[in-house]
């Protein structure tokens, strides 16, 4: 019987479209439905935290980069912080909410933009947690010695949702020309860009590496409706027979069916389902707060942090914030691509020193879903 290997991270990448876009900005980069300011965006913005952020449109809506092309981008330099180049690429993990086409998988899409010979690939589309499923298959191949060097990223071109053409004329906007709340909340929370992370078997020689002790991934789908969703109408989203596909492209988007949705009100059950799975595993003794150096727990909005540590700091459960990190201001809610993109920012900030500990922590609201994953500097 074989033995697993330990995996290491020993390469981090991003890739962030165009120049930073300014809070004062954004909605003339985005364009403004009705030609009128939104109701809900100033608020939304002061909820997010969010200063500057990443579009992958120009202010004319034309795209710039491809979420397949910035995937490449961040592979291409995970690979390089690890001394390795394409060629040496075995098994290639994508994550995204949504990719450039319908059909075929993201996966194959980044692999065509990367070029070169034959590859191993996975395509995993959800939303933020994602990543931490290509995560875990990418370092599941490297346990089970199939590959010796894998890649695993994630990839967002949220902008291209929040064009003022794809509201206009549906069911979403009222008779005074205002955007639904499902709608509206999100096109100032979500930003655009892309991380990957490398693995191999082994350390660096030179530098820090993250071995990876374990990747735990919880659905709570069985519990709760859509909660982010795109595909349905809002009265809709928790019947598969009701989806965009059995209306048709073009009455599916009339009746709002086809554009980015969150239900905020559900939202609110589900930050605390995301915390009781947390403080399951603390009381099992899978997670250790006290031995936790480093939190990178991705999040959309600064609001929703605070409700988060509002739930724990009265319980054995809470990290202290001194030891919390984020980019959340300066790169905005990057969806599936968040945490690899934190994880790039604080291996470049020097923090980290050998031997500490340092949990990363990805709930998505899509359908309830929450992944964790601690690891070690070597």
């Amino acid at each position: 019987m074989s033995v697993l290997r330990d995996a290491f991270i020993t390469g981090a990448g991003a890739f962030l479209p165009g120049p930073p876009v300014g809070v004062d900005r954004m909605e003339d980069h985005l364009g403004r439905i009705g030609g009128r300011d939104s109701l809900l965006g100033r608020r939304a913005l002061r909820w997010n935290g969010v200063e500057t952020r990443h579009y992958a449109l120009d202010t004319d809506g034309r795209p710039m980069a491809s979420n397949a092309g910035m995937c490449a981008e961040a592979v291409r330099g995970a690979l390089e912080a690890a001394g390795l180049g394409r060629g040496d690429l075995r098994f290639l993990a994508t994550a995204t909410t949504q990719g450039d086409y319908l059909v075929p998988g993201h996966a194959a899409a980044v692999h065509g933009e990367l070029g070169g010979g034959p590859l191993e690939i996975a395509s995993f589309q959800s939303v933020c947690g994602s990543s931490l499923m290509a995560a875990k298959s990418a370092w599941l191949q490297v346990r089970a010695g199939e590959h010796e060097v894998v890649a695993a990223c994630a990839g967002e071109f949220s902008s291209r949702w929040f064009r003022p053409e794809f509201y206009e004329g549906t069911a979403l906007v009222d008779a005074k020309g205002r955007l639904r709340a499902e709608a509206d909340y999100l096109r100032f929370t979500l930003s655009d860009g892309a991380g990957a992370v490398v693995m191999e078997p082994r350390p660096r020689p030179e530098g820090l590496s993250l071995k990876v002790r374990f990747i735990d991934l919880v659905s709570l789908a069985g519990r709760f409706d859509p909660c982010m969703w795109a595909g349905a109408a809002v009265e809709d989203r928790a019947d598969p027979l009701a989806t965009w596909s059995h209306a048709g492209p073009a009455a599916a988007h009339a009746a709002g069916a086809v554009a980015l949705l969150q239900d905020f009100e559900l939202l609110k059950r589900v930050i605390r389902a995301w915390v009781g799975v947390y403080l399951e595993k603390v009381d099992r003794g899978r997670i250790r707060p006290a031995e936790v150096d480093h939190l990178l727990c991705h999040y959309s909005a600064r609001s929703l942090r605070e409700e988060i540590v509002g739930l724990l700091e009265k319980t054995a459960g809470m990290i202290p914030e001194e030891k919390w990190f984020s980019n959340l201001a300066t790169v905005g809610n990057v969806g599936s691509a968040s945490i690899w993109v934190m994880l790039d920012a604080f291996l470049k900030s020097g923090r980290l020193k050998r031997g500490e500990t340092v949990l990363c922590v990805v709930p998505e609201s899509g359908r309830a879903f929450v992944g964790f994953m601690l690891l070690e500097a070597v």
